[in-house]
């Protein structure tokens, strides 16, 4: 039995914004509705401890929000959101009562992200007014995400997006230093209890369309990840937003049974070899950082 550390599923394949960072989908728009949720829950069950709303779309945009904490929490599961923090405070409520709510991550790169984003201090300061009601009534863990370092030298311009975020949240919690002293990126930083911040670097989302490599590398798709589209189909990880690799449909076949199928142990098996058996996997960034 095949179990994961992480699983996604998407329940709503709709964001409100448009980041530059992040490709839209062009699969069908939806939510997931409760029956088809609930039903999900009961496949994975063996599998996992652990669910996140999210692979595409913003998950505080799904208007039962807060029976799919519910329900989550009924089957015993942990949940981990990953929002871009714009309607936070129109969702508090459907959020900080549920016990199901393990932990909540913050895109705060999505601002810039976001071509026509406005009152980048109202915007933070909304998120960090959130947060802080969080830490006083629940055990969340909170984590700010600042995914937009560049590989290259980054531009004053670039370091100053940053630096206005950054002294927002350093003024918020108090802080005698600078969290650029303390960061590395690829890798968090504790400001507070429970409360983090990370900074990587900006990534490219796999695409059929790009060059390819020698196939070298590890990934941890299907070994610790797994995912769940809107309509059942079953990806290896969090990048496949368009259902590429697609392992099956579970309104066809039970889980256990696709994440043991031909196709699903051959890109388990090949990444054992360090080698990257799907054709969208050898035009994936991502598991270069594991080494060849």
């Amino acid at each position: 039995m095949k179990k994961f550390k992480k699983f996604y599923i998407e329940i709503t394949s709709i964001c409100n914004l448009s980041c530059s960072f992040c490709p839209p989908t062009e699969r069908a728009k939806g939510f997931i509705s409760v029956e088809d949720f609930t039903k999900r829950l009961e496949q994975i069950k063996p599998h996992t401890d652990y669910i996140y709303f999210h692979l595409k779309g913003e998950p505080l945009l799904h208007p039962k929000i807060d029976q799919l904490l519910d329900i989550s929490h009924e089957h015993g599961f942990k949940v981990n959101i990953t929002t871009n923090g714009t309607l936070l405070q129109k969702n508090k409520h459907k959020l900080l009562s549920k016990p199901a709510l393990r932990q909540m991550n913050f895109s705060l790169h999505s601002f810039d992200g976001h071509e026509g984003s406005t009152d980048k201090e109202g915007y933070i300061g909304g998120v960090l007014s959130f947060v802080r009601e969080a830490m006083d009534q629940t055990n969340m863990i909170a984590s700010f995400r600042l995914w937009n370092l560049s590989q290259d030298n980054m531009t004053n311009a670039e370091k100053q997006r940053n630096r206005e975020i950054l002294e927002m949240i350093e003024k918020e919690f108090e802080l005698d230093y600078f969290i650029e002293e303390k960061v590395v990126p690829g890798s968090g930083v504790k400001i507070a209890d429970r409360v983090y911040l990370n900074q990587d670097y900006e990534f490219e989302w796999p695409d059929l369309r790009a060059k390819e490599d020698d196939g070298k590398g590890f990934c941890y798709g299907l070994r610790n990840q797994a995912g769940i589209l809107i309509d059942g189909t079953v990806v290896p990880c969090c990048l496949d937003g368009e259902g590429v690799i697609n392992l099956g449909n579970i309104n066809n076949q039970h889980f256990s049974d696709i994440v043991e199928g031909e196709r699903a142990n051959n890109l388990v098996d090949g990444f054992s070899r360090r080698e990257a058996v799907e054709e969208l996997c050898r035009k994936c960034g991502y598991r270069q950082r594991f080494g060849k």
